[in-house]
């Protein structure tokens, strides 16, 4: 099933196109993941998949759900982790987690059950009842992950979810998506290839609005001599630069 399904979205800020006509799709049980250069449009098209941008044109299905035509719904069922999420300092994290449960419809017992599965998910049991302010940068991203699963959706959108991680944090970070992967459609927004080819099924490359590559990390790769996810990123990102 394409959990999500991005139909040729578009977005002029001024007279600048940010995106440009961008389709693709993931798949329930898919990693894909979101790549490109500063400024060539992901956080753009993330924003406006997650309803917090209007589009020019197009529209983005989230479950089936239109984000335009019932954003609510669609918004229910759909983890969206941005880069640095806000978070309520003042709450503690148990707190922090019980409000967003609550905000998206579960009940008293529901919520319960929830806070205790992402707090084990997200290794952040040991910080459970502390004020989010006294957390470090990588518990307080992993908090902000939890918070994004509370409702266990069905697609999640995580932008730069190792950011602030330690290299051990990484590793129970990718082990986590690994376990979610399995029922769930996953899109990652990063600038770390090695985490690409150890968490990602599927690469779509964006660079100055348009779509530049869709494939396998494998197959984006094969398209230079060497083989190598780095050197096919700069030749694609760069290759209007040099014409």
């Amino acid at each position: 099933m394409q959990a999500l399904k991005v139909d040729a979205l578009s977005k002029s800020f001024g007279p600048r196109q940010a995106v440009r006509n961008v389709s693709f799709s993931v798949a329930t049980g898919e990693t894909v993941a979101f790549l490109g250069p500063n400024g060539a449009g992901k956080s753009t098209t993330l924003r406006m998949i997650a309803g917090f941008l209007e589009p020019d044109s197009g529209d983005a299905l989230i479950n089936g759900v239109s984000i335009l035509s019932d954003r609510t719904k669609a918004q229910l069922a759909l983890g969206y982790l941005a880069e640095g999420a806000p978070l309520y300092f003042d709450l503690s994290v148990r707190d922090f987690l019980g409000f967003l449960a609550r905000t998206h419809g579960l009940n008293r017992a529901a919520a319960k059950d929830a806070i205790a599965r992402v707090a084990e998910d997200a290794a952040i049991t040991d910080v459970i009842s502390r004020p989010i302010e006294t957390l470090s940068k990588g518990y307080r991203r992993r908090v902000a992950l939890a918070g994004s699963i509370v409702h266990d959706p069905p697609v999640l959108i995580l932008d730069e979810p190792t950011d602030g991680l330690d290299p051990n944090q990484k590793i129970a970070m990718r082990a986590l998506i690994a376990r979610m992967a399995k029922q769930k459609a996953i899109l990652i927004s990063t600038h770390q290839l090695d985490e690409v080819e150890a968490m990602c099924t599927r690469a779509v490359l964006i660079d100055r609005g348009d779509i530049k590559a869709d494939g396998t990390p494998a197959e984006i790769a094969a398209r230079t001599p060497s083989g190598k996810l780095e050197d096919a990123f700069h030749k694609l990102t760069q290759a209007e630069k040099a014409a």
